[in-house]
């Protein structure tokens, strides 16, 4: 099968219903400070998921360096040297390390990370060496040191979230053009004047911008990779995968088949069975049913609708055959499911 780059002029739209889809969040929590040597570690996001970003089924950390240059890596595996104005995202949640010098590794005798208690902003790191400390209030760094602002991202992993299995265990962006016309370098100069300030409202300014400029990695990401790609991420450029990927998402509730999509698309039943399948790793019918349940839990979590509306909603005539299918996804009822994640969400706002 054939899998040359063919671009998609419809596909971003897709991109920003899943975006949203999946709730995304973002906040920055604090900057530090590195004078060789140095490392600083952070946990699997799992061990702190409840601690940053309570309500969050998934949360991702970011480093953006805003002076000097560092190495980062998920644990165990080769680094990556930032520069600065470089951004380092760890979308799997995967236990990782930012240290001056690549492969050091804070010692078995250094502090364990810092568990915060609700009221207090989290602080994860474990230290080498006596340099590393949160940044200056006055911004009076040296200028041998390493300055990193470093925050969280949080969305939904479930019922059915096909971004996250497309994004890498680290996620390098490198520098956009500091010319003053990138508005991603000018997040970066504003996020870490923000951050050092800490002025009323710095909290609320910063959790929009993060997530901002998470829509902006993910595009930049979108256009960095390579032809021979084969992801969800990659099939919304594909001129078939990415119409057909359109197409399901537009109409959820339609009683799509397989020879209506074709005929749409414009190929054969099998080509893009094949094609569709390749790219977003699973059939269309079924990436269709994996899409209705995520939209079903928006609107239990989000409305107040009954679950026999929500699954007239999401194209299921009967509700008996939604409640089943929604079971089979997120191993609970559409009812108790509701009201799990209303206690959740009221964690996270506690």
């Amino acid at each position: 099968m054939s899998t040359a780059r063919t671009e998609s002029p419809i596909s971003q739209d897709t991109l920003s219903q899943v975006l949203r889809s999946i709730h995304l969040r973002g906040a920055v929590y604090f900057n530090v400070e590195g004078a060789a040597p140095w490392v600083a570690e952070v946990p699997p996001a799992c061990d702190m998921a409840a601690a940053v970003m309570p309500g969050a089924d998934h949360v991702m950390a970011f480093h953006i360096v805003t002076q000097g240059a560092c190495w980062a890596a998920v644990i165990g595996q080769p680094p990556v040297r930032l520069e600065r104005g470089d951004i380092a995202v760890f979308a799997r949640g995967d236990a990782h390390g930012v240290s001056s010098a690549p492969g050091l590794r804070a010692g078995p005798d250094s502090p364990p990370p810092v568990m915060p208690r609700p009221d207090q902003r989290p602080l994860f790191k474990y230290l080498r060496g006596d340099h590393v400390l949160l940044a200056r209030p006055d911004g009076a760094t040296p200028p041998d040191q390493t300055v990193l602002v470093c925050g969280f991202f949080g969305c939904d992993a479930r019922p059915f979230n096909p971004l996250l299995a497309s994004l890498p265990p680290l996620m390098h962006i490198r520098a956009p053009d500091d010319t003053g016309d990138s508005w991603l370098a000018q997040f970066i100069r504003f996020a870490a004047l923000e951050s050092d300030r800490q002025r009323p409202g710095s909290e609320a300014v910063l959790e929009r911008l993060s997530e901002m400029m998470f829509v902006d990695l993910i595009r930049r990401h979108l256009d960095q990779l390579p032809a021979d790609q084969a992801n969800w991420l990659a099939g919304l450029r594909d001129r078939f995968v990415g119409r057909a990927l359109s197409l399901l998402h537009a109409q959820p509730a339609t009683h799509w088949t397989i020879d209506q999509l074709a005929d749409e698309v414009g190929l054969s039943r099998s080509a893009l069975h094949d094609r569709f399948a390749h790219f977003a790793g699973q059939p269309p019918m079924q990436y269709l049913s994996s899409w209705r349940m995520q939209l079903a839990s928006e609107l239990l979590i989000r409305s107040h609708a009954s679950v026999s509306s929500v699954a007239l909603d999401v194209g299921y005539e009967s509700e008996s055959a939604f409640a089943r299918a929604f079971k089979r996804a997120t191993g609970s009822p559409p009812a108790r499911w509701r009201r799990e994640r209303a206690e959740l969400d009221k964690g996270g706002r506690a």
